[in-house]
């Protein structure tokens, strides 16, 4: 059961009822995690300057952007990201298969993009830390420390996503990702 209110753009404080209305636009409806975060403008308006930069500087792909979340995601335990994140990695792309492949830690062949995750992986499960050995396994990959640096970004924007997911207890109001043992 949620712990705090889901909100609709009628029912917001003030503050951030702009924010999302602009969800409400980008996504057909208004998402379960973005009413919750309207019930405090702050946190809302945090999750919204968090993805604008993304989006306006980020340089990953939608599938990049995809299997990060899906990563993460997974090493978080986030229900809730987890489901949203695969019917969008589906969108940019990727099989269903696919996605739980990527949960559970295989990108098959891609051995660049698997080098990638593994340095999400860990700055998601270690407080920010990442090995010697998955960043340099990146670089020899061909990531560069532009790319480096912005994935820490990206695994900054799903851990605020999974852990209010966590702190709210939001409900899904998306298909659910498929169990990892399936």
């Amino acid at each position: 059961m949620p712990r705090i209110p889901v909100h609709t753009v009628d029912n917001a404080p003030a503050a951030g009822r702009e924010t999302l209305r602009r969800l409400e636009k980008r996504f057909g409806r208004v998402l379960n995690i973005h009413g919750g975060m309207a019930h405090s403008p702050v946190v809302l308006e945090t999750y919204a300057a968090i993805n604008g930069a993304i989006a306006e500087h980020g340089t990953f792909d939608a599938r990049t952007r995809e299997a990060i979340a899906l990563a993460v995601g997974a090493v978080d335990e986030c229900a809730y990201c987890q489901s949203a994140h695969t019917v969008s990695a589906k969108a940019a792309g990727f099989t269903e298969e696919q996605t739980v492949a990527i949960r559970r830690g295989d990108t098959g062949d891609d051995a660049k993009l698997a080098a990638l995750l593994q340095v999400a992986r860990e700055i998601a499960g270690e407080l920010g830390h990442a090995s010697d050995a998955a960043w340099d396994k990146a670089v020899a990959e061909g990531w560069t420390d532009t790319e480096l640096t912005e994935v820490f970004a990206h695994v900054a924007a799903n851990l605020y996503t999974n852990y209010f997911n966590h702190y709210a207890r939001t409900d899904l109001d998306v298909p659910a990702a498929p169990a990892l043992d399936a």
